[in-house]
């Protein structure tokens, strides 16, 4: 089905730029710890909590891969059944529905769990996740 062919390339390039971010996160973090290794600087609370979100924001990251992952694996599923059997496909549709949503809850689970709030004081600072 050239519709579910387009959706999977998509959700393809979507997985490529968050890798590509993740790395390039893992980069900066590096050049940051560098940096302050170089110039002899202790990590300050505000430093640590700036550390901690670079490192929710690569959990978020791979949680959303996780779940293109899980997609696209539903998707070639369905692609697969209906090749072979228009029925069967129509079977595989009700269930590919039914784990998308499976698939979805998890990731707003994921989401709920990494809520960006380190103490009570930073109840103004929350931050949305995927």
């Amino acid at each position: 089905m050239l519709m579910l062919d387009s959706i999977d390339q998509l959700l393809s390039h979507i997985k490529d730029v968050q890798v590509d971010v993740i790395d390039l996160s893992n980069k900066s973090l590096m050049k940051m710890s560098n940096f302050m290794e170089k110039n002899n600087l202790e990590i300050d609370e505000e430093i640590s909590t700036a550390l901690q979100y670079q490192d929710i924001i690569t959990q978020q990251l791979n949680a959303s891969i996780e779940t293109i992952e899980s997609m696209k694996k539903s998707i070639d599923m369905f692609s697969h059944a209906y090749k072979n059997d228009e029925g069967l496909a129509k079977e595989s549709i009700s269930k590919l529905q039914a784990k998308l949503s499976v698939t979805l809850a998890e990731a707003k689970d994921k989401k709920s769990r990494f809520s960006g709030r380190f103490s009570a004081s930073d109840a103004e600072d929350e931050i949305e996740f995927f």
